[in-house]
């Protein structure tokens, strides 16, 4: 078995078996088969397009575009022998020759219990006599599968001298019982020859063209195998469809000067062996196919329209063209540079007139001429966003400040309002956009509050006093509300009563709190030098109620006060005390502090 592996010719027999819905028989001697219309048995057929039977495949012919297509149904008889028989004359004598038949197995790989008898066939070719077998080949058994499935086999032939017909035999290796159920369809008869190809002189096998290049002309070169001629001659065909072909009067060489094609051209040529079959088309081969196909010029691109847009505006220029053509854009209306390519959009960097040209993907055939569009970008309103402070409790005034203010017509801020500038007295993040009618830029500020300090706490540390604020920030400090410092602390400071100032460095607004500064001297030096010379409790006299007692180490009450300021200078009933360490009990709004000082000399 196998397939012809050069070129074959026409087909010079073809049997499909007709169409219709009835079941008909073979001609008188074309098998020793039963006919039943109905479910053929074992050792029966029917000519129908009905396989549904005995589980079968339930299946349409093989022939493309039948409707109601018929097939030869075998169901194989229990002992093997000849199914089908069929004359084919009118062949030529010394000519190689290609048998083919499409063919099924019915029986699902289900059926008969899963192991159905497969289908062998044998393929033969006698001469017309009958009494000499020149060709023959075996399928090998086909199985059933879990689906349909045809499969073409073929067998390559040579009649002999004075040969003109054969005789097809078909028949059946296996036996009959469960399975070995099939079916025949397309059974076909070709000559067959060299493999031959057309060549054009750069070695192509065909050629597409523009329309601008016509008329054309090619050199074509039939290249034969010579795996079954020995010699060849030819005749040249031409065709406009690839289906009706016509002969190319004087043309029989193995090249042809094609010239003066002035339109999609197909050419092949017929080969035989012997000048008598070149136009027998029992006897030649025919060659591949070879195509001159020329390709219209496109039109140029349809446009869609100029634009006049602003410059943030990305809407593109735009073309449209048919299905298989692409765009090319251009700076100039002929030559000119690639600006962009394979893409009917185009967003210009600038104003401007720019160009489109069609091109056909299959080759690159161009318009003749090309689209102008037109697209002019209107300038843009500009401005900055920003990012604002403001202090609390205040106004802020938030301004558009375009940079380019005489291009600007409107205002339109996320407020409602419609000035150039606005008040606002809540953080937050606003919004203007900047108009001149046509074109608009929005422009963004964030305004964020800065807090005024909230005092959270005013403590004497010895003789400094430290504030303390709820939050941060970069805030000033003063005792006096005149002189300020970045620092929370002031250092060495008197005791009394203070009011405290603590201010932002970029606002106006202060928040105060009182303070009454009073803190215990750890000692004195009472030597009249002019510091730390008593021991004083300023401040006290600010409080609502106190009393202060100073005791030696033996307890001896040696001075005291209620309800006023309190300063000892170390004495007692004018005498002087020595260097000592002195006990004090301080009762403040009924708060009582007690500890020791020191007093040095």
């Amino acid at each position: 078995m196998g397939f012809c592996n050069g070129n074959s010719g026409d087909p010079i027999f073809t049997e499909t078996f007709g169409t219709g819905t009835t079941s008909t028989q073979l001609p008188a001697g074309a098998t020793g088969y039963v006919f039943n219309p109905g479910d053929p048995f074992d050792g029966q057929y029917k000519v129908s397009n009905n396989t549904n039977s005995f589980g079968w495949f339930d299946i349409d012919d093989h022939t493309a575009n039948d409707v109601n297509g018929k097939m030869l149904i075998i169901n194989a008889d229990f002992t093997a022998g000849e199914f089908y028989r069929t004359s084919i004359a009118g062949l030529c004598e010394n000519t190689t020759y290609e048998f083919s038949s499409w063919m099924i197995n019915l029986s699902p790989s289900s059926d008969c219990g899963g192991a159905p008898i497969p289908i062998n066939v044998r393929f033969e070719i006698w001469d017309s006599l009958d009494t000499n077998l020149l060709a023959s080949g075996d399928t090998g058994s086909i199985n059933g599968s879990s689906s349909p499935i045809w499969e073409q086999y073929a067998l390559v032939f040579q009649t002999l001298v004075g040969q003109t017909s054969v005789i097809l035999k078909m028949r059946n290796n296996g036996v009959g019982g469960c399975g070995n159920d099939l079916a025949l369809d397309d059974i076909v008869f070709k000559t067959c020859g060299d493999a031959i190809t057309i060549q054009d002189i750069a070695s192509e096998n065909a050629e597409t063209i523009c329309e601008n290049q016509l008329p054309y002309a090619t050199t074509l070169s039939a290249i034969p195998d010579f795996a079954i001629f020995s010699s060849h001659f030819y005749q040249w065909q031409q065709s406009s469809d690839a289906v009706n072909w016509i002969d190319i009067v004087g043309e029989n060489s193995s090249t042809y000067n094609a010239s003066s094609i002035n339109g999609t051209t197909f050419f092949r040529v017929k080969v035989a062996e012997n000048a008598i079959n070149v136009n027998n088309d029992f006897c030649n081969a025919i060659s591949d196919v070879y195509q001159v196909n020329v390709v219209n010029l496109p039109n140029a691109p349809i446009s869609n329209g100029n634009l006049v847009i602003c410059e943030n505006d990305t809407t593109p220029l735009s073309v449209t063209v048919p299905s298989g053509i692409q765009v090319t854009w251009y700076d100039a209306a002929t030559g000119g540079n690639v600006l962009l390519t394979n893409s009917t959009t185009f967003n210009p960097p600038s104003s401007g007139v720019y160009y489109a040209e069609a091109e056909t993907t299959q080759v690159s055939c161009t318009s003749t001429a090309r689209t102008a569009l037109q697209i002019d970008y209107l300038t843009l309103p500009e401005v900055i966003d920003e990012r604002l402070l403001f202090c609390e409790n205040t106004n802020a005034t938030l301004r558009a400040n375009p940079t380019n203010p005489t291009l600007v017509t409107s205002y339109l801020w996320s407020t409602g309002e419609t000035k150039p500038e606005i008040e606002v007295t809540t953080p937050g993040t606003y919004t203007v956009v900047v108009s001149n009618n046509t074109c608009s830029a929005t422009k963004t500020i964030t305004l964020n509050q800065i807090e005024n300090p909230i005092i959270e706490t005013v403590r004497s540390d010895t003789k400094n006093i430290v504030v303390t604020t709820v939050n941060t920030g970069d805030f000033l400090y003063s005792l006096d509300g005149v002189t300020f410092q970045s620092s929370p602390t002031f250092f060495n400071i008197q005791g009394g009563l203070y009011t405290i100032y603590v201010k932002h460095t970029g606002c106006k607004n202060v928040t105060t709190a009182q303070h009454i500064h009073f803190y215990i001297p750890k000692f004195f030096t009472p030597n009249n030098d002019g510091v730390n010379d008593t021991f004083n409790l300023a401040g006290l006299e600010f409080y609502n109620t106190s009393s202060v007692s100073i005791f030696n180490r033996q307890g001896k009450l040696l001075k005291s006060t209620r309800n006023s300021a309190f300063s000892w200078n170390g004495t007692l009933a004018g005498q002087r005390l020595p260097t000592n360490d002195y006990w004090y009990v301080i009762i403040i709004d009924g708060q009582k502090f007690t500890g020791h000082f020191t007093l040095k000399r």
